[in-house]
């Protein structure tokens, strides 16, 4: 048992932090003011590999594993964790087509995808399924050599924004054997989109309603088989995840490492406020459990590279430690600055409110404690 990162994986974990504190890290709290990512941002990162991370390199991906892309999460969000948890949906769509898709779709959109010039949104949730995502609604109907969308998918990262969406679509009966995937691009007659919600965080990502009206797209834009895209989902909400819990990680370490530097410049009562044994055991216990939940959320990573059986349930078990982990530590992070950590200047607020939603997507954390008593109550 290694717990030792790698030469190669030390690389990369420095490699996607320097370009987060230099690409990211300085205008994020403008992005955030403006509603948006600028476009141009995503094929440089394209160039780093990061559109396809475990992407098959057969697809002209990256690779890597699911490990390994935890490390690139963890460090693009110590910069800005809307930036980083964006391109964990694309990295997520991008998967499921790699995985799933025909040879004739894989080699139509995957070259686009992998360079991030095509940026894409991950279309599950619907205004009256959420949780219970087997319940969508929005139908795909066949005609002729065409599918016709008619439906409605809310609480959309990258509506309106990005260039085609991976959508959960019914093409049969009621319940998961019913839904299938399908490859929708921006500019098809049919699609549009509600205005753009105003968020607690995450505000820099544009999040809107997709709206299919007698939507038609091309057979071919059919992900795998049909009555297969529930299970497709699922698959790809593993990994999910994983990237998510790394992106409230890696926000984590930064709230931390700024509120050590705040705390040797604080003065109070004739010293710095670091040097008080009371703000000391606060510090200890926010190391010691980020630390844990970096250990947690390796292991999961692994299990899952490894096909491992439990790898679902300790995906689920990483997601809601380590996200509800992520939100404390970055609100005692708040506390220790006092009142200048309530100001947008000192970078911590913003850190709370974009890790809020960690714990509602990718699956609430009431879902992954569901998860995990299922697995548990399945083995006795």
């Amino acid at each position: 048992m290694d717990f030792a990162m790698t030469e190669e994986q030390t690389a990369i974990f420095d490699m996607a932090r320097a370009f987060g504190q230099e690409n990211i890290a300085p205008f994020a709290r403008q992005w955030e003011a403006d509603g948006t990512i600028p476009k141009s941002l995503w094929p440089q990162i394209g160039e780093l590999g990061f559109g396809g991370l475990y992407v098959s390199e057969e697809s002209g991906g990256s690779g890597l594993s699911r490990l390994d892309a935890t490390l690139v999460f963890e460090a693009l969000s110590m910069a800005c964790p809307s930036v980083a948890s964006f391109l964990s949906i694309h990295n997520m769509c991008a998967k499921m087509i790699d995985t799933f898709a025909s040879d004739e779709m894989k080699e139509r959109v995957m070259p686009g995808v992998v360079s991030l010039e095509t940026v894409l949104s991950y279309c599950l949730t619907e205004p009256g399924s959420g949780s219970d995502a087997a319940a969508l609604k929005t139908r795909a109907e066949k005609s002729d050599s065409v599918y016709v969308l008619n439906g409605t998918k809310a609480f959309i990262s990258g509506g309106s924004y990005s260039d085609a969406y991976v959508c959960m679509v019914r093409t049969g009966e009621a319940g998961p054997r019913g839904i299938s995937t399908v490859y929708v691009e921006d500019g098809t007659p049919g699609l549009s989109f509600g205005g753009l919600e105003d968020k607690m965080g995450w505000r820099s990502q544009p999040t809107a309603q997709v709206q299919f009206d007698d939507c038609r797209i091309p057979e071919n834009n059919l992900v795998g088989e049909e009555g297969q895209g529930f299970k497709y989902a699922m698959m790809g909400l593993d990994g999910g995840r994983l990237n998510i819990s790394s992106c409230s990680l890696g926000a984590a370490q930064a709230a931390l490492d700024l509120t050590l530097t705040y705390m040797s410049e604080r003065k109070a009562f004739g010293t710095s406020i670091d040097q008080f044994q009371g703000l000391q055991f606060r510090l200890a216990d926010m190391e010691i459990e980020l630390q844990a939940a970096r250990v947690f959320l390796r292991q999961a990573a692994w299990k899952l590279d490894q096909g491992a059986p439990d790898a679902s349930k300790h995906c689920a078990m990483a997601k809601k430690f380590v996200t509800e982990a992520g939100s404390r530590i970055v609100d005692q992070c708040l506390q220790l600055h006092g009142g200048y950590g309530y100001l947008a200047d000192y970078g911590i607020e913003k850190l709370v409110r974009d890790l809020r939603v960690h714990q509602i997507l990718e699956g609430t954390n009431e879902i992954m404690r569901v998860i995990v008593a299922r697995h548990m109550l399945a083995s006795r």
